[in-house]
């Protein structure tokens, strides 16, 4: 009778085990979690081919979302509805990067912008596609700064996300004498646990007329972002590219800006309405004078270069334009392409510019 008396000792035991790792488990989310700070000076790398760069020269510029590496056309990602949160496996991380770099190496840019460059990720399988990248650009200057990093995330219980170091690499042809990673406003909520941390990178370049080129690698808050928060994170960026084109300089701003970049792409590609929403319209709303995005693409039909990733990708799967490029008034475009490469290595297409600096 005694021992009968007892059962419910094993599984009141069993939920204060459990209780006991929940608290412990918030306790290790929260007291670990930091904001990189504002302002963070950036150390340039690499053996760039030339100094400064000719006034009067046309430059090519490549910007790509490298998806982590786990982007196969068949993947799908928890976070989009999908159902995957690592790559399949480390050799898909490997052919994955390295077809990315070969195809933006293909297009013989003077400047690469990369997005999702992880460095040190359980998704990614600890691959560090910061030297795979490295590998394919001799010759070029290189700046890597770290967009966010997380301690291990349990979500999804059924593959936990785990531990995350992703970051935005820029190359150059020509030197980068200098370069700071500037801090994006984010979520204070709960939602900045998957959201983490956002930036964006400012690489100067000289040129033969005595001013500067100046470089802005951008991945802005796509999960976490509010309206708000989309508004300071935009507005950052305009203020500071509108300070330096006032100041002289050349500005060409290249990345994931997770907005519809044309504000209507999802309604031309036919997935219009408010199911995906966080493809926002770009607030154009913002734009300073002086500064404007390019969107005289030189194809027959608008191209996307972003997939939602609920489904895989095909005929099924909803599309959008949301990477491009923003520059001064004193920046002319010559050619404007988005790449239309499948989403064969990422869940993005690349964006390929030439460009003039065209001075005052």
């Amino acid at each position: 009778m005694e021992k009968k008396k007892k059962w419910w000792k094993i599984p009141v035991g069993i939920l204060g085990v459990f209780l006991l790792f929940v608290i412990a488990y918030f306790l290790y989310l929260v007291l670990s979690y930091s904001r990189i700070e504002d302002h963070q000076a950036l150390t340039p790398a690499g053996e760039p081919a030339s100094g400064n760069l000719d006034a009067d020269g046309e430059y090519t510029i490549v910007t790509q979302n490298c998806g982590f590496g786990a982007y196969t056309p068949e993947f799908t990602f928890f976070m989009d509805g999908g159902t995957q949160s690592w790559a399949k496996d480390k050799e898909t991380v490997v052919y994955d990067i390295n077809g990315l770099a070969d195809a933006a190496a293909s297009y013989d840019p003077d400047f690469v912008l990369f997005q999702e460059i992880d460095t040190g990720s359980t998704r990614s399988y600890h691959v560090d596609e910061h030297v795979l990248m490295s590998e394919k650009f001799p010759g070029y200057a290189e700046v890597f700064a770290v967009n966010f990093h997380s301690a291990f995330l349990m979500y999804p219980f059924t593959q936990p996300h785990g531990t995350c170091n992703s970051g935005i690499l820029t190359f150059s042809r020509a030197a980068i004498t200098s370069a700071e990673r500037r801090s994006l406003e984010i979520s204070t909520s709960f939602s900045k646990f998957l959201d983490l941390d956002r930036c964006y990178s400012v690489s100067r370049i000289p040129v033969s007329d005595g001013k500067e080129l100046v470089l802005y690698n951008i991945h802005s808050s796509a999960y976490g972002g509010s309206d708000a928060i989309r508004t300071s994170q935009m507005t950052q960026l305009f203020t500071d590219m509108k300070a330096e084109y006032e100041n002289g300089n050349y500005c060409v701003c290249g990345g994931d800006f997770n907005h519809d970049f044309t504000g209507n792409s999802g309604e031309v590609l036919g997935f219009g309405g408010d199911e995906y929403g966080w493809a926002q319209p770009f607030p154009v709303e913002l734009i300073p004078e002086g500064i404007h995005q390019c969107l005289a693409y030189d194809d027959p039909e608008l191209i996307p270069t972003c997939r939602n990733c609920d489904v895989p990708a095909g005929p099924d799967c909803a599309v959008f334009v949301v990477d491009g490029f923003i520059v001064s008034d004193n920046v002319s475009v010559t050619e404007l392409h988005n790449i239309d490469a499948g989403f064969a290595y990422s869940d993005h297409n690349a964006v390929m510019m030439k460009f003039r600096l065209a001075g005052e």
